[in-house]
């Protein structure tokens, strides 16, 4: 068993191999996290991994755009708001993420893009320092069984979601040349681009297999496709947004 020890920066979303995850950081446990990435070799990757919180638990009062500095306390412990046993408001399979961009503002917050690169299992977490910390165990992506062939009917059944979901012509639609055609990166790329929640979401990172997050995946896409079809007026646009998480 391969295990690391990172920065963890929990978040009501969940992150997918490959994923971009833009970041607002402005509370002051995870600016501190920020400092200490910006001190790794810049050869070196920026590593911290990110979980998701169970029960819609929130980190810190959050909205769209920037803060407001009066509103939003920046002096927080690394525990808190994670109840007495933080492992337990996480769920335990999350993505370790990369940091290509860390950017602080003149106010002392962080711009952050980060990628994410392979999931980890939660072993334990660490509250004795500035910020949280965790003992993670590195998962390996298992194929299983006729992943290759699934990938075909997940890219039809997701184009298929993506007209509905968007109101988009046949013309305007990803065509299967601009879509990746490897089982796990159409996996992930599906989940993450899917209108989802949070446990729906985070049933597709920790499948067992890619074949299996490819099955619920066809499910999920048709029976979505399905409901959208019926309810014409949905705003899908608003809903296909992806915003910037503000910490």
């Amino acid at each position: 068993m391969t295990t690391a020890r990172l920065p963890l920066f929990p978040l009501n979303a969940v992150l997918f191999p490959g994923l971009v995850l833009p970041l607002n950081v402005f509370e002051e446990r995870y600016r501190a996290m920020m400092r200490e990435l910006l001190r790794t070799d810049e050869d070196e990757p920026r590593r911290f991994a990110v979980v998701a919180i169970r029960d819609g638990r929130e980190t810190a009062p959050t909205a769209a755009g920037m803060p407001d500095a009066v509103t939003v306390p920046v002096e927080r412990g690394p525990a808190d708001g994670f109840g007495p046993d933080p492992v337990q408001t996480f769920h335990r399979v999350g993505c370790i993420a990369d940091a290509a961009k860390i950017r602080e503002r003149s106010d002392g917050s962080f711009e952050v893009l980060a990628t994410g690169t392979s999931r980890v299992r939660l072993l334990s977490v660490d509250a004795s320092g500035p910020y949280l910390t965790a003992e993670l165990e590195e998962l390996d992506e298992d194929p299983g069984e006729e992943a290759e062939a699934l990938t075909e009917g997940v890219l039809r059944a997701f184009r298929a979601y993506q007209k509905r979901l968007a109101g988009a012509s046949e013309r305007s639609l990803t065509t299967g040349a601009d879509l990746p055609g490897e089982p796990s990166v159409v996996s992930y790329l599906v989940a993450a681009a899917a209108v989802l929640d949070i446990p729906a979401k985070q049933r597709l990172l920790q499948a067992p297999d890619t074949a299996t997050r490819l099955r619920e995946e066809l499910t999920i896409l048709r029976s979505e496709t399905a409901v959208i079809r019926h309810l014409p007026s949905l705003p899908a646009v608003e809903l296909t947004r992806a915003p910037t998480h503000p910490n």
